[in-house]
Formats: structure tokens, sequence, C-alpha cells
């Protein structure tokens, strides 16, 4: 269990950081945006890639491992 939750965190920040490396400009624009966004939207937006995130794992876990 744990290692399957250090390998999660470990493959965001591979992610995370592909992002940086690949389009650092674009990011700092899509940071100001999320920035502009208010805290309500910024939460929802939050709350649906949480529950896409769970959906995905509970996919994984299920179907194909």
């Amino acid at each position: 269990m744990i290692s399957e939750i250090v390998l999660a965190l470990g493959l965001v920040f591979v992610l995370e950081g592909l992002f940086l490396v690949v389009a650092p400009k674009r990011w700092e624009s899509v940071l100001r945006v999320i920035a502009a966004m208010p805290v309500d939207t910024r939460r929802l937006i939050g709350l649906v890639t949480v529950a896409i995130g769970v959906g995905v794992v509970w996919l994984a876990r299920n179907f194909l491992l």
C-alpha cells in the first residue's frame, strides 16, 4: 500500500516536472489564468480533478492490475 502511494507521488513529480521542462512559458500563463479565477471555481476544478483521479485509480486497480 505505501509503495503504491510513493509510486503515485513519484509519477506526479515526473509529470509536473515534465510540464516545466517542456513548456515553462506556457505554464506561467496557465498559472496566471488560474490565479485570476474565483476561489470557488478553483475549488470546483480541484474537486473534479480529484474525482477523475480516484476514478482512474479505481479503474486501473479493478480492470488493469
